[in-house]
């Protein structure tokens, strides 16, 4: 057994071989096997590791490696036979690499979902073929749908359960269409698979000779992936100053840093935010070499013509795309913590690099999943809840909308006293606004 070195994802503006995709589904629906399953067949674990999950499997009186194993790693999780947080895997195939995020399927760590996706450019929402679409899997489609996630996989396991019976899988497949075209999801791929089994996970199955589509790692290689700073505009949020004071270079004055989207150069003009200060880019500096030209996710160090005042938690902008500046902000939040969210609620608002205080000053609505109905005024969020609110800063912030940019468009809400994280927020977005495009159906890719 061989393994692959990941290397760094930032090396070129375009690159499209890395995937960041998420797992997600009700209690029960598979997704840890699922996860196991691929990693095995395709190659991806090291034969420790398969024989401490064969070893773990036997202790438990199972006859078969028991590959829902490999991920669920808390002895908690493994006592409960229930996934508790996102477990990250990173693996490789000759046609691209791979970070997984496997998040939990229980209605109590639904938050833990918000995580995993927050960053994904796929989801993988697995439903029990013998249980059909349930309330988490809407649950998970709702927050798929929110975060922006551009790509849906829909995976209909325990086929083998059902006699692998192509009616189910329609029935299924119509069922969460239905519901994904309300949510604005304009593309679901479907793919009928026994996780246990193997089936259509990295081989096609030998007993569904009905279905013509790809695999599930067939998808996941062949799914195409948009670059990080394609439509986006530039933004770079300040994260540290740096002052080195060397003999060789006294007034070197530079400006840390990962850039959440878009494309920096050279020569440009740029505007400090919120003080409103412009300046032109001097130099860029990138692992120690001096560059003409950086792009998102690249970390690097911005060097300015001026001597403008930049501190941690500063935005720096091209001129001519400049971000609103606002001290109220409207937004939808997943919110995250035991604890409600109430009106009046003194919170902290952390935005890339930027934390300021704020009071939330109303709780417009709390959507309801079943109907997708908005239930006005509740008073309170509770944990997993998902609504709208508005937050008045003490400072103003420069935030794009969610629609423009999933970095620069999101931000967490606080609790000032002992750090915990209370809900994670969308700037601009509202329900209307995420979810008024219509569904265009189902995609079932022919094999190449």
């Amino acid at each position: 057994m061989t393994t692959t070195t990941i290397t760094d994802p930032t090396s070129s503006p375009t690159d499209t071989t890395l995937l960041r995709f998420a797992t997600a589904g009700s209690v029960d629906d598979g997704k840890s096997t699922l996860v196991g399953r691929l990693l095995h067949d395709s190659k991806s674990i090291l034969a420790d590791q398969l024989e401490a999950v064969e070893q773990a499997s036997r202790s438990r009186g199972q006859h078969a490696p028991d590959l829902a194993l490999l991920t669920d790693g808390l002895r908690a999780e493994r006592e409960q036979g229930i996934t508790i947080d996102v477990a990250y895997r990173y693996f490789a195939t000759p046609r691209r690499r791979f970070i997984l995020a496997d998040t939990p399927g229980h209605v109590q760590y639904t938050r833990n979902m918000v995580t995993g996706a927050s960053t994904a450019e796929l989801t993988v929402i697995l439903v029990d073929a013998r249980n059909g679409v349930v309330e988490q899997t809407q649950r998970h489609a709702a927050i798929a749908a929110l975060l922006r996630v551009p790509h849906v996989v829909l995976a209909v396991n325990k086929m083998d359960l059902v006699d692998y019976a192509e009616p189910v899988f329609a029935a299924i497949v119509d069922d969460f269409t239905a519901y994904a075209a309300r949510l604005g999801i304009t593309s679901v791929t479907a793919v009928p698979i026994s996780a246990l089994a193997g089936d259509n996970v990295v081989e096609p199955s030998s007993n569904m000779g009905w279905y013509g589509g790809h695999t599930i790692l067939e998808h996941l290689e062949t799914v195409p992936i948009r670059p990080a700073s394609d439509g986006a505009p530039t933004r770079f949020p300040v994260q540290y100053v740096i002052r080195p004071r060397t003999a060789e270079n006294p007034d070197y004055r530079g400006y840390a840093g990962q850039i959440a989207s878009g494309t920096l150069r050279v020569g440009e003009r740029v505007t400090v935010l919120p003080a409103g200060r412009t300046s032109t880019v001097a130099g860029i500096d990138l692992l120690g070499e001096s560059v003409e030209t950086a792009w998102a996710p690249q970390s690097v160090t911005v060097l300015l013509a001026d001597d403008v005042d930049v501190s941690r938690g500063d935005l720096i902008v091209p001129t001519g795309e400049l971000p609103r500046s606002t001290r109220d902000v409207e937004a939808t939040v997943c919110h995250l913590a035991d604890r409600p969210l109430t009106v009046g609620q003194r919170v902290l608002l952390k935005h890339t690099t930027r934390t300021v205080q704020a009071v939330v000053t109303a709780i417009v609505s709390r959507l309801t999943l079943h109907d997708l109905s908005q239930h006005p005024e509740p008073g309170r969020f509770t944990a997993n809840d998902i609504g709208r609110v508005t937050v008045r800063t003490a400072e103003p912030l420069a935030m794009d909308s969610y629609a423009v940019s999933r970095r620069t468009g999101s931000f967490l809400l606080v609790d000032p006293g002992d750090g915990t994280t209370l809900a994670a927020g969308m700037a601009g977005e509202s329900f209307t606004e995420a979810w008024n495009a219509q569904a265009g159906g189902v995609a079932a890719p022919a094999r190449p």
